[in-house]
């Protein structure tokens, strides 16, 4: 069996040594290991694919008390099985179509059972790929109760925004920390509001781009997974400023997911470490 583990700690002497040691002790051989400690607050990540003959279950037995000294939050799951996302979309299509299309091809290894939209637009789109479409109009608090239900019974790991334009609430966001990855338009200077690629177009901007972030209660300040730019002249109108930003958008955000579903993600305070 082929698994992943990932951990997270205070830094301290003999966690590498452990980890290989817990991974032997259950019959196992280790494929990749990437670590990195973080000096400004001593945090220990550490990704270690391997095999083993013994399962799932006395793997993480061997790892749970090959660890235990160290108290670290510790995963242990099959590369075979994919994680469960629930993707979030308002009109906007281009990063719902990407992440649909190369989940298609297997280059996402994720399973998509709901895309869920505050409108009618997608669902046609939605439903061509195979995947449940399920409309959600109202308020907030009633959007956001029948998103929890549907995130607890189709045991959804993490949710992804592809463009969904809607500010969820701290509360709904603090329920999740570490599982809503958000697609943002990002230039230098940024601009918020309506229209923002026709405010960088007005201000002349030379460089247009995205950040995959984290969802917290502070809007659009959560940890970065990934960025993007593109270099831009006064030549460009706002519609062709739009499309280099919705390609740019696209490919971050399905990065993001990508890292994600590998397990090469970890928060560390107000940042990620993110494992190539």
């Amino acid at each position: 069996m082929d698994l992943i583990a990932s951990l997270q700690c205070a830094d301290q002497p003999g966690i590498v040594h452990a980890m290989t040691s817990a991974v032997l002790a259950c019959g196992g051989n280790i494929i990749e290991n990437q670590q990195f400690t973080d000096p400004a607050s001593n945090t220990f990540v550490m990704r270690t694919r391997f095999e083993t003959s013994q399962g799932q279950a006395a793997a993480k037995k061997s790892l749970s008390e090959g660890l235990a000294k160290y108290n670290p939050a510790l995963q242990i799951r099959p590369t075979s099985e994919r994680p469960r996302a629930l993707v979030m979309v308002s009109k906007e299509s281009h990063c719902l179509r990407d992440l649909l299309y190369l989940n298609e091809l297997g280059e996402l290894k994720v399973e998509i059972p709901l895309v869920i939209s505050n409108h009618e637009d997608l669902r046609q789109l939605v439903e061509s790929h195979g995947v449940k479409f399920m409309y959600l109009p109202g308020d907030k608090k009633a959007q956001e109760a029948e998103i929890t239900k549907q995130i607890q019974e189709l045991k959804i790991d993490f949710v992804v925004l592809a463009r969904y334009m809607q500010i969820l609430s701290a509360d709904f966001c603090n329920k999740l920390p570490g599982k809503i990855i958000n697609i943002h338009h990002s230039f230098l200077p940024g601009f918020k509001g309506a229209k923002p690629y026709h405010q960088a177009h007005e201000r002349g901007v030379k460089i247009i781009g995205a950040s995959a972030h984290f969802v917290t209660s502070d809007l659009d300040e959560g940890p970065i997974i990934e960025q993007d730019v593109a270099h831009v002249t006064h030549i460009a109108t706002p519609e062709e400023l739009i499309a280099i930003g919705r390609d740019i958008e696209r490919r971050v955000l399905a990065k993001a997911v990508k890292l994600y579903s590998e397990d090469k993600i970890f928060v560390v305070g107000k940042r990620t470490v993110v494992f190539a």
